[in-house]
């Protein structure tokens, strides 16, 4: 059984038809997925397509291309209008929540949407939502780790989460394993030519790793050029699985433990 840790299925621009994404995913061995939010419309899609499909939760959040368009300068409309019910229907109804995380959300300085000062203003604002509620959280950070390790730094190791689709350096990777984090893989690292990202993602340890698609961006070798889905996933275990040297079912197994564990999944096996 596998676990697509992030993957954009639930936007209303999604080309493929759901219940033919989930049914192709559940036919790859792929029975649990995450939809993450990128901004407040984002994230209530993908809310709302947790709540109707088993074996699927959902992370809500501002991406840090969006925080200048979405915030007004800070959370308010997020947190205020829509986050802060999401987390009361969590916290207070009593039954198995479909929302498993905060994100996505971090620093960009590769695009640079949006200034600087308001991404490490909002990241620093959701960070202490996600702490506020013990919620894991997706992390997206490019080109900006020498601001993000000192704000994650100032929260005195209390953060758990993953830094999703991680490019970056050795060195980096390293970094965020020292703190706790989990090292989220899509398909960058089935088709990467660059010889140092390909000794870095081999060298993450596996009770540290998680797989994700990305979906509909970054498919895997072999189907490049098709729009990525979660079944896909299966393409980014067997790559991952072949260069440590395990079966496939062994690194999904693993994998698959990481995600619950991060994630509280098992708490909501049946939802």
């Amino acid at each position: 059984m596998l676990v697509d840790t992030h993957c954009h299925v639930h936007e209303s621009t999604y080309p493929h038809a759901a219940d033919q994404v989930l049914q192709r995913a559940t036919d790859a061995g792929v029975t649990t997925m995450i939809c993450v939010g990128t901004d407040d419309k984002s994230s209530n899609e993908a809310y709302d397509f947790a709540i109707a499909h088993t074996g699927v939760y959902c992370s809500i959040g501002i991406h840090p291309h969006e925080v200048a368009r979405n915030t007004n300068g800070g959370l308010a409309e997020l947190n205020v209008h829509f986050l802060g019910s999401l987390i009361s229907d969590k916290f207070t109804k009593g039954h198995a929540s479909k929302l498993v995380a905060i994100g996505e959300i971090g620093l960009d300085y590769f695009y640079e949407h949006a200034p600087r000062d308001t991404q490490i203003k909002v990241l620093k604002e959701q960070i202490q939502l996600a702490l506020e509620y013990d919620l894991p959280i997706i992390f997206h950070v490019r080109e900006a780790f020498d601001d993000f390790w000192p704000i994650f730094d100032s929260f005195n190791g209390t953060i758990k989460g993953v830094l999703h689709s991680f490019t970056d350096s050795a060195e980096n990777m390293r970094a965020a394993i020292a703190r706790g984090l989990y090292i989220g893989v899509n398909g960058i690292s089935t088709f990467t030519k660059d010889e140092a990202q390909k000794e870095m993602f081999a060298s993450i340890p596996v009770n540290r790793l998680l797989l994700e698609t990305d979906a509909p961006f970054l498919t895997p070798t072999p189907l490049r050029g098709k729009v990525n889905e979660p079944a896909f996933v299966r393409y980014v275990a067997d790559h991952h699985a072949t260069i440590r040297g395990l079966s496939t079912d062994e690194l999904a197994a693993r994998t698959t433990a990481n995600a619950h564990a991060l994630f509280a999944l098992s708490l909501n096996t049946n939802s």
